[in-house]
């Protein structure tokens, strides 16, 4: 087993009401999330960034706030995956490397793209999008330096060094579910993620790249219902064979399994939110898979 690989859990975001008391300290200040789950995992994705571009000194206050050892997913915007689906997405993606995505420095893991459930699976259009996407946070900074009017006065078109970076592709289309999607992101090098998501979007487990990226949202109510103890223990034996650098074939994944490795990072998000259940879960699991 690769004596590198990672396995990285957190939550989906930080910042929710319903946390406060149930998994915050009632008196944590307000601002002060953050730090408090860093505090008790390595991990969190970021999705401020999904919804509007955020602005450089904002990644490096996420940045400041965790320990060096701490990873953020960043969520791409969704102007780009729901608004503009995929096409002509040159300049918006050079807006969203340009926004600050690069402050985080070492801190930047994998980048998130969630497709809206009404788009399906095209080849041509994902091929398209893929050979976009920039591979390193050098190539991303020169992306960046193609932003529009909009970002004038505020862009980062400058990166700390010139790291991989790694993309995921959540699909909620059903069209997704075949062998030919999973040759795609396989030939591009994209992650695909493997939703849990009370049966509403597709569920797969095919790997098609060297880290696994897993968005867990409620195993019987979207965002609400949290794990028990025997479906914790059953993700904790995927992430460790994951991690260990297997790619079973099992009845959730639609092509052959990818070569064994010496081993891939692994990624676990909790987004069943709602109830508080996220951080107790993503606890529990970074419990069983130390």
């Amino acid at each position: 087993m690769g004596s590198r690989c990672r396995i990285r859990i957190g939550t989906s975001g930080w910042v929710y009401g319903p946390w406060h008391g149930a998994f915050y300290p009632r008196d944590l200040r307000r601002g002060a999330e953050l730090e408090f789950l860093a505090s008790k995992l390595g991990s969190a994705e970021l999705n401020a960034s999904f919804y509007s571009l955020q602005r450089p000194e904002h990644y490096r206050s996420w940045a400041a706030q965790t320990p060096d050892d701490f990873l953020f997913a960043v969520k791409g915007s969704r102007f780009i995956t729901h608004m503009k689906k995929l096409r002509d997405a040159e300049v918006p993606l050079a807006n969203f490397f340009a926004s600050g995505v690069l402050a985080l420095g070492p801190k930047l893991g994998p980048l998130l793209w969630q497709l809206p459930p009404s788009l399906g699976f095209d080849s041509a259009r994902l091929a398209a999008f893929f050979d976009l996407l920039p591979r390193s946070t050098g190539e991303a900074a020169a992306l960046a330096s193609r932003h529009d009017e909009r970002l004038a006065g505020r862009a980062l078109t400058e990166t700390d060094a010139d790291r991989p970076m790694r993309h995921a592709l959540e699909v909620r289309h059903p069209s997704f579910a075949c062998a030919e999607a999973v040759r795609l992101l396989r030939e591009h090098d994209i992650g695909l993620v493997v939703a849990d998501a009370a049966g509403d979007w597709p569920y797969l487990e095919d790997v098609t790249s060297d880290f696994v990226y897993v968005r867990l949202h409620g195993a019987e109510e979207l965002y609400a219902s949290g794990y028990t103890a025997e479906a914790l223990d059953h993700w904790a034996r995927l992430v460790r064979a994951w991690r260990a650098g297997e790619s079973p074939r099992t009845e959730h994944t639609a092509a052959p399994p990818a070569r064994r490795v010496r081993g891939r990072d692994v990624y676990v998000y909790f987004d069943n939110d709602i109830k508080a259940h996220a951080p107790h879960d993503a606890m529990a699991l970074a419990e069983r898979c130390r």
